[in-house]
């Protein structure tokens, strides 16, 4: 098993890339010779005839290496689930040639952070699931939950799903929680602790910056004169 955390969330748009960057960026700042990873990025950009994932950018950005091919395997134009975007682009995602590519990343580095796509039951090719390539690559999952309504469901169906297919959860992050929260955004991290199996190891708060790298520097700013990160730290493995 590499040294190393595969970041999922409990659905799409829940804030995994800033996650995943500010975690990055934050152990670098500490030191850390950080590797990064998004296996798979639908939804992507065109630069002078090239699609370029931005979440690879940010990641790639905050742990101060350079985007390549391993980093960002497959990009996608349609924002689809990668498995529909693929065929789109007459693509067959290859776990096989990710796990090339994870090899060769993990061997050059102390820690390395990848980026999922949506959750655990999105599909990449055929019945092959990110789940089956969290496992494939033997790390364990950093679960990235937001705080609204419905987010304890959404939470504990993730985290049961990743134990039903012996997938370790090292913990989950709540992420923008609002600066006045409701009464639901409020009591969710206390039950997503109690009924998950798996630690809360943050609430990290609502930021509003437009520029997600200044966000990004920000959150780690933050976390890093928190008591409890070398805590969270340790629980990540690192």
């Amino acid at each position: 098993m590499s040294k190393g955390i595969f970041v999922t969330g409990t659905d799409t748009g829940v804030g995994k890339t800033i996650v995943a960057a500010t975690l990055a960026r934050l152990l670098r700042m500490n030191g850390v010779k950080v590797g990064v990873m998004k296996p798979v990025t639908s939804g992507c950009r065109e630069l002078s005839g090239t699609l370029v994932s931005d979440d690879a950018l940010l990641l790639c950005q905050a742990a101060g290496v350079t985007v390549s091919d391993d980093i960002a395997p497959y990009c996608l134009r349609e924002a689809l689930a990668p498995a529909e975007a693929a065929e789109c682009d007459g693509v067959r995602i290859d776990v096989s040639a990710i796990k090339a590519s994870f090899n060769r990343l993990a061997s050059s580095c102390d820690y390395i952070i990848v980026e999922g796509a949506g959750g655990l039951m999105v599909p990449l090719s055929g019945g092959v699931l990110i789940a089956d390539l969290a496992r494939e690559l033997a790390l364990p999952l950093l679960v990235v939950a937001r705080p609204a309504l419905g987010t304890i469901n959404h939470s504990v169906l993730t985290c049961f799903a990743a134990q039903q297919m012996g997938l370790q959860v090292a913990g989950v992050i709540v992420n923008g929680m609002p600066e006045h929260p409701g009464l639901a955004e409020k009591g969710a991290p206390h039950q997503i602790g109690s009924l998950c199996g798996a630690p809360i190891l943050g609430v990290w708060p609502q930021r509003n910056e437009v520029d997600e790298m200044e966000m990004v520097d920000e959150l780690a700013a933050w976390l890093d004169g928190q008591a409890e990160t070398s805590i969270v730290l340790r629980e990540l493995g690192v």
